[in-house]
C-alpha cells in the first residue's frame, strides 16, 4: 500500500470518530459570546446555531446558498436541502450514491446541483440535479484505475474544474463549461509534476477554490513543505509554491479560502494529531504566491476555512476539536466552540453554515 493509500486509510477511519459533546443544544461553554484577542482586547465571536436534519450521517459536502437555502452531502450517499433556514430537511439523495462517500456539492440555485462521490477509480463519479433533486444523473465517472477524485470549484460562468490526485507523477483535472453537464479530463501534461508522496485531502470538498476570470488554486499534503497551486487560465497552465505549514503522510492543507485575488488563507495540520494546531493556518495577501503562518494558531487539525462576509479580516475555521476565529486577517486565532464541523462555506447574502458528524448542521451566528 502507498503513502497515499495509507493516508486514505487512516482519513476514512477518522471520519468515523466523533469527538462532539454530549447534546445537541449549545451551552454557554462552548459558544462563547466574546473572545479576548491577543493584546487581550475584547472582540465580538461567533456561535453556531444548530439546524438538526434528524439523521445521523456525517456530512462533508456543503453549499450555503442563503440563509434559508443550503444543501449538504453525506458519507453514505446521501443529500439533503433546506429552504426554511434548517427549520426542516428534504432528503434528496440520488437512487445512485447510496453507500458512496459524497465529499462535495456545488450548487447554482434554481436548483440545480452537482455533487462529487470519492474513491479509486470508478468510484469516483459525479452525478447532477437540474429540479432540485428529484432526478440526478451521473455525468462524469473515472476511468482511471490509479485516479481519486477530492474536490471540484466552479466560477461564476458555470465551468469548473474536479481534482484528483497523481497518477504517474502528476495531478489529473477534469473540466466542464455548463455547469457539470458534460466533463472532459485534461491531458496531464498541463498539470505541474507532482513530488513523491504528494497528494490532495477529500476533506471538506474546499481542497480546491476558484477565484474570478478562470482563476483557481488547490492545495496538496503529504509531503514536508506542502504546496499550493494557482493558475490564472482555467487549469490549463499552474504555477506552485511551498508553504511552511506543517507537512507528512496525513498532514498539509486540507482547506483553503481567498477573498479577492490577493487575499488568501489556508488550514490544514495533521488528522493523525488532531489536537496539534501547531504550523497549521497561514495566510497569503499575494495571490498565494508567499504564505506567512500563523503567529497566534489554531487549535487543531482544521478541515474548512472561510472569510466571512461583510468583514475585510474575520475568518472561522473548523474540524474535530472545535472552531476557531480569527479577527486579524488569519494572524492569530480564537477558539470559541468545541463542537465538530468538518466544512464551513459562506453564502452572498452574509450568511454562513457548517456541517459535520452525527447529522449535525447549524448557521453561524455573528
Amino acid at each position: 500500500m502507498n503513502s497515499r493509500s495509507r493516508s486514505r486509510s487512516l482519513l476514512a477511519i477518522a471520519a468515523t470518530v466523533s469527538l462532539a459533546t454530549a447534546g445537541l443544544l449549545l451551552s454557554p461553554s462552548n459558544a462563547l459570546g466574546s473572545a479576548a484577542g491577543p493584546q487581550g482586547q475584547a472582540k465580538a465571536s461567533p456561535s453556531w446555531q444548530l439546524r438538526p436534519t434528524g439523521t445521523d450521517e456525517e456530512y462533508r459536502g456543503l453549499s450555503a446558498r442563503s440563509a434559508t437555502t443550503a444543501w449538504v452531502s453525506g458519507e453514505n450517499g446521501s443529500v439533503l436541502r433546506t429552504s426554511d433556514g434548517g427549520k426542516t430537511w428534504r432528503d434528496v439523495s440520488p437512487r445512485q450514491t447510496d453507500g458512496m462517500a459524497l465529499r462535495d456539492i456545488e450548487t447554482f440555485g434554481d436548483g440545480r446541483a452537482v455533487v462529487l462521490a470519492i474513491g479509486e477509480g470508478e468510484d469516483s463519479r459525479i452525478y447532477r440535479t437540474v429540479d432540485g433533486g428529484k432526478h440526478w444523473r451521473e455525468t462524469f465517472r473515472n476511468t482511471e484505475p490509479a485516479a481519486f477524485y477530492d474536490c471540484m470549484a466552479f466560477g461564476r460562468d458555470g465551468s469548473g474544474l474536479a481534482l484528483s490526485d497523481p497518477v504517474d507523477g502528476r495531478f489529473q483535472l477534469a473540466r466542464t463549461t455548463d455547469r457539470g453537464r458534460t466533463w472532459s479530463p485534461y491531458h496531464p501534461d498541463w498539470m505541474p509534476t507532482a513530488r513523491t508522496g504528494e497528494f490532495a485531502f477529500a476533506a471538506s470538498g474546499t481542497c480546491l477554490v476558484s477565484g474570478p476570470d478562470g482563476t483557481y488554486w488547490f492545495a496538496s499534503g503529504g509531503i514536508k513543505h506542502p504546496r499550493v497551486y494557482h493558475s490564472t487560465n482555467g487549469g490549463r497552465t499552474w504555477t506552485v509554491r511551498a508553504t511552511d505549514l506543517r507537512g507528512g503522510p496525513s498532514a498539509g492543507i486540507y482547506s483553503l479560502d481567498f477573498r479577492n485575488a490577493s487575499r488568501g488563507i489556508a488550514v490544514g495540520g495533521d488528522f493523525a494529531d488532531e489536537t496539534n494546531g501547531a504550523d497549521a493556518a497561514a495566510r497569503s495577501h499575494d495571490g498565494g504566491r508567499t504564505w506567512t503562518n500563523s503567529a497566534h494558531p489554531v487549535g487543531g487539525y482544521r478541515s474548512g476555512v472561510a472569510y466571512l462576509p461583510g468583514s475585510a479580516n474575520t475568518i472561522v475555521a473548523v474540524g474535530p476539536t472545535g472552531s476557531d476565529v480569527s479577527n486579524d486577517g488569519g494572524n492569530s486565532w480564537q477558539t470559541f466552540d468545541g463542537d465538530r464541523y468538518d466544512g464551513i462555506q459562506c453564502a452572498h447574502d452574509g450568511s454562513c453554515w457548517g456541517s459535520g458528524t452525527d447529522g449535525r448542521v447549524a448557521r453561524l451566528v455573528r
